[in-house]
Formats: structure tokens, sequence, C-alpha cells
């Protein structure tokens, strides 16, 4: 099968191995050509505290024009960190158009985890993903982010099934086909909850959790699962690939002493 063309939208940080530094190793190394528009350029990665963000909004809107002019187009684009509502604007434009003729849309609205905003993110943000949403075939959202896109309570402990359900159809109320939910307690249990619209399935992936925190790991889950995707699997099996990989990958770096970094995919490719 010959291998999709697949288009990286995201931040890009100067040191640290998330968004595109974290995907476009894994993309490549499962055979898929990679291209990449940041969103914003990042000295680090946030979980040091300090860092500095130059937004890419401009530059953006100067990019596809002439990619237009020059017939560049791609089999899918996935898009991570949106720096503002006006750069959501432009972007999801140019996903909508693309979408019109075949591209398939991917979605990581990336705003935060554990029931709190990233370093920098803010209220606006929830709004800029939203539009993003609205041109999307399937979001990934974790936990903390699916309950600000749908304004629904925070529950540190755990949730049931059915509210489970009841979170992924007001995503999908926004106007993705396909959603994803990672990071969650379902009964007491950590789980990611999906739902595939080509086949209509609502299902529910139980997982053991490593307890060590590494930024970036979101960003590999989704590349690894795009990757399976492309390759013509179901959500349910692309999605269960995927969080073996990333449990390979955490547990192989769990004793690394700067975990701030992210993981250093590069060396551990083979476990992909």
């Amino acid at each position: 099968m010959k291998k999709k063309q697949i288009l990286l939208i995201n931040d890009l940080a100067g040191y640290g191995k998330v968004a595109t530094a974290a995907m476009l190793p894994i993309l490549s190394y499962m055979g898929h050509p990679v291209y990449n528009l940041p969103t914003a350029l990042v000295s680090n990665t946030l979980d040091y505290g300090k860092f500095n963000i130059l937004d890419t909004t401009d530059y953006i809107q100067g990019v596809f024009p002439v990619w237009k002019q020059l017939g560049f187009s791609f089999d899918a684009i996935a898009t991570g960190f949106i720096a503002s509502v006006r750069q959501a604007g432009i972007i999801s434009a140019y996903c909508r158009e693309q979408a019109e003729n075949g591209t398939i849309i991917f979605v990581d609205p990336i705003m935060g985890d554990e029931g709190k905003f990233y370093n920098g993110v803010t209220r606006e943000t929830v709004l800029s993903m939203r539009e993003m949403i609205s041109v999307a075939h399937l979001i990934v959202p974790n936990y903390t982010e699916a309950c600000f896109l749908t304004d629904t309570e925070y529950h540190q402990d755990s949730i049931t099934l059915q509210e489970s359900r009841a979170l992924l159809d007001k995503l999908l109320a926004l106007g993705t086909k396909s959603a994803l939910i990672s990071s969650m307690k379902v009964d007491g249990q950590c789980a990611v909850a999906g739902y595939d619209h080509i086949t209509g399935e609502y299902f529910l992936l139980p997982y053991t959790e490593i307890p060590v925190h590494f930024p970036g790991t979101g960003d590999m889950f989704s590349a690894v699962l795009y990757a399976h995707l492309l390759e013509g699997e179901p959500l349910k099996q692309s999605t269960r690939n995927a969080m073996d990989v990333l449990y390979r990958l955490i547990d192989a770096n769990k004793n690394n002493v700067d975990k701030n970094r992210g993981v250093p995919v590069e060396n551990w490719l083979q476990l992909i």
C-alpha cells in the first residue's frame, strides 16, 4: 500500500521532544512522508516553567497562498497547538478547503491536563479549538481537554461509562465525525474512550498507568494512531496499537533524570 502524505500543523520546541519534534520521527519511521507547518516556535517544553514563544500566524497566512499556487496537497493534516483565535480561523479554513478535496483532518486540541490549562493557554484557546473541531474527521483530546471543550465538570477521581459516552456525544455535537478521549478513569479504571463514525461503535479500552510524567506523550500516541489509521486499520484497533506503543516508550524511559525534555523518541523507534 502506498504510504500517505501527512502535514503536521503544530508548535515546534527548540528544547524537548514534544509536538512536531515528537511526531515527525515516528511518522517518518513508519514510512509516511511528513511535512510540517509550525504554529509557534517555542524555546523549550512548557514543563520547565519558563519559556519564550513566537506566534507564527503572519507566516502561516503567507504560506497557504504559495502552497495553493504550487499545487501542494496532502492525504491527511494533523493539527495540534493553535496559538490564537485568528490563527485557528486561518488554519480551519485551509483544512475545510482541503477536506473538500478528500484530505483527512486529525485534530489534537492541546490545552491542558489533570484539570488545568497548560502554561500559556487561556480560555480563548478553547474557542480556537472548537473552531478546529468543526472541520475534523477525528479529534483526540485528553479528558481535561474534553471537559474544557464541552463545558463539562471535571471529576478528579472517576466517571461512569454512561458519563464517558455522554462526553463523547458532546464532542461529536461540535462537528467532528469520530472522537477519542484519553487519560480518563472510567469506573475506576484508566481507559481511552472512543466513538468510530464508520462503524457507529462506542468503545472503551483499559490500560495500566505508569506513574511518571513526560510532556509529549499525547503527541507520540497521536502519531502512532494516525499512522495506523492511514494504513487502513479501524479506529479501535489503531487506538489499541498506539496505547501499546506508548506504554513501551514510557516504560523504557521511566527512570530518565530530566523528564521535562520528553521521551528521546529517536533512540526508541525500534519499540514502535
